[in-house]
């Protein structure tokens, strides 16, 4: 039981933190072509992926250790919907991850460079979507702990 517990909490927090980075990442490009600050849009994107990262481990751990066992996420569709979307999300974190470390790249080359907006909005464009695929998850979330389909 308490194992059980300790996982969900920990797998909660981990979620939790991943959504703070996300959307701290949204705030920060959200300051404008002009302002922004690629060294924090930088950090805030790779504490987004590691959060990523302890998600899947707290999930995967979740799943076989918790007091459902794997038998119950092995079979069920609504599991695979939450982690189909978890891996979509991270799929459609690829290019803002590229663009944000080439902008780093570029900047502390050219101390003058500038984002060229079309990138900028695009990039903004993507960690929206992100932000509203994982904002279906918990949706999922629900419905699978109560085993409907």
């Amino acid at each position: 039981m308490w194992t059980d517990a300790i996982l969900a909490y920990l797998h909660f927090a981990a979620i939790f933190s991943l959504i703070w980075f996300l959307a701290k990442q949204l705030t920060l490009l959200r300051a404008g072509v002009d302002a922004l600050d690629l060294e924090r849009v930088a950090k805030a994107d790779a504490g987004y992926g590691i959060l990523a990262g302890l998600v899947l481990l707290t999930g995967a751990a979740r799943a076989v250790f918790g007091l459902k066992g794997w038998s119950f996420y092995a079979h069920n569709p609504v599991f695979h919907l939450k982690v189909g979307l978890f891996v979509l999300v991270g799929l459609l974190s690829i290019a803002p991850t590229r663009a944000i470390l080439r902008w780093r790249r570029t900047r502390r080359a050219e101390p003058g460079w500038r984002v060229p907006e079309s990138e900028w909005r695009r990039t903004i464009r993507f960690v929206l979507i992100e932000l509203h695929l994982i904002a279906i998850i918990p949706l999922a979330a629900v419905v699978m702990a109560r085993g409907l389909r």
